[in-house]
């Protein structure tokens, strides 16, 4: 391996090396052309496979920055996650009850937030040509998410909380399965041990709610709701895979720019729709207000994230991340509503937190950020933060095996 890469590494740099022709020389425009796609591309392989190889421990990935970033950010989507449950309990508790309303000025920020950015960086003419090109795959992943998010809250009206949960347990499932089948994705033994303690560690959760009688009780329709729940658990999975393809792909201000755009048109629909009767008996006072806002940040927060772990690691580590978020829901409902925490608690949290190690167990320094969609170049691929292409650029510029200024193009947030 080591003799492949530096032979790799060698010819690489050949590329790369100064050409003939300078500004005061009558150079041939072939010669003074410098480094092509095809130059890049290949500098991308070799330094990915010269990341990969630095694995010589079961536990290297650990000891990496990557690593810790990507634990660490999971959590912080759990905690934006929680924070949005704890919102929309509070405006229940005020009389306010919009569950497509509320959500809708979250769609608004993402526009006035990444569509100023993604015009500055295109300008309106290229934005015209990626509307054409690629306006009805961003729909399809704005329905599904918009919608996604409002049969789970109509799951949560009919059925019990226990229930609910466990069928969420298929977004899990639709996300591997999708990933394994349209993807490519091939899992490791280890991936899938790690995504079964976890669901091992959730199951705990659900065992404490039905122990302690904080399951919701038997629930107003629980075949309806039961239904909407597994409509939305599989809504999620598939826009999940989707926005990690996409971001993979494109830059970010990109996709969360459409992903509010048509947020709004298809969100706007379902809250006039479905919404008008609660919009008209619900209160609405200072209280409120602050709800809205509180809960419109943490979800702005929680959509501008997700495309980080979704490039740093996988739709599949971040939908078992998310299962801590019952754990961070009871600490702030012991303070906050004076619930009571049961034993399974916090074994449960441990053991999620170890299903998400066990599931980077044995694997390269890249760990999920090299996309097998993209090729293996990553030449499909956009260099932007968190990918494996731009720390495989970042490498090679290190190195001096390409400027700065020859992949700016390849760049992107």
């Amino acid at each position: 391996m080591a003799t492949t890469i530096n032979e790799n590494y060698n010819k690489a740099h050949d590329a790369y090396e100064p050409r003939p022709g300078g500004l005061g020389d009558a150079a041939d425009p072939e010669t003074a052309r410098g480094p092509t796609a095809a130059d890049t591309d290949e500098v991308v392989g070799v330094t990915l496979e010269e990341i990969a190889a630095q694995s010589v421990h079961w536990y290297s990935y650990f000891t990496t920055v990557d690593f810790w970033a990507v634990l660490a950010l999971g959590q912080v989507l759990a905690l934006c996650i929680t924070a949005t449950n704890t919102f929309t309990t509070f405006l229940g508790n005020e009389g306010t009850s919009i569950p497509a309303f509320q959500t809708l000025f979250n769609y608004v920020l993402l526009i006035l937030v990444y569509v100023p950015a993604m015009l500055y960086r295109y300008g309106f003419k290229k934005f015209g040509r990626i509307v054409l090109r690629d306006g009805w795959k961003y729909f399809i992943l704005s329905f599904f998410d918009v919608e996604g998010n409002y049969c789970t809250v109509l799951a949560y009206r009919y059925t019990n909380i226990l229930s609910a949960q466990l069928i969420n347990f298929w977004s899990i499932v639709m996300v591997v399965l999708v990933s394994f089948f349209i993807l490519r994705v091939r899992y490791k033994p280890f991936q899938i041990a790690g995504i079964l303690v976890c669901c091992g560690g959730m199951g705990l959760l659900l065992a404490s709610d039905h122990l302690t009688g904080s399951n919701g009780g038997p629930g107003v329709n629980l075949v309806k709701g039961d239904l909407f729940a597994l409509l939305g658990a599989t809504f999620y999975g598939l826009s999940n895979v989707f926005e990690e393809w996409f971001v993979s792909r494109r830059p970010m201000y990109e996709v969360l720019s459409f992903l509010g755009l048509w947020g709004v048109i298809i969100n706007g629909v379902t809250a006039a729709i479905f919404d008008r009767q609660s919009f008209q008996g619900a209160t609405w006072n200072g209280a409120v207000g602050g709800y809205l806002v509180g809960y419109t940040l943490a979800l702005f927060i929680f959509y501008s994230l997700a495309p980080l772990i979704l490039r740093m690691a996988s739709a599949a580590f971040f939908d078992i991340s998310l299962l801590t978020g019952n754990f961070w829901g009871v600490i702030i409902g012991i303070h906050v509503f004076g619930l009571t925490i049961h034993y399974l608690y916090p074994v449960a949290f441990v053991l999620i937190i170890i299903g998400l190690v066990v599931y980077f167990l044995a694997g390269s320094m890249l760990g999920d950020s090299k996309k097998p969609w993209l090729g293996d170049n990553q030449e499909d691929g956009v260099a932007g933060i968190g990918t494996a292409k731009l720390r495989a650029l970042n490498l090679a510029r290190k190195k001096g095996m390409v400027i700065a200024s020859e992949t700016e193009g390849e760049r992107g947030l």
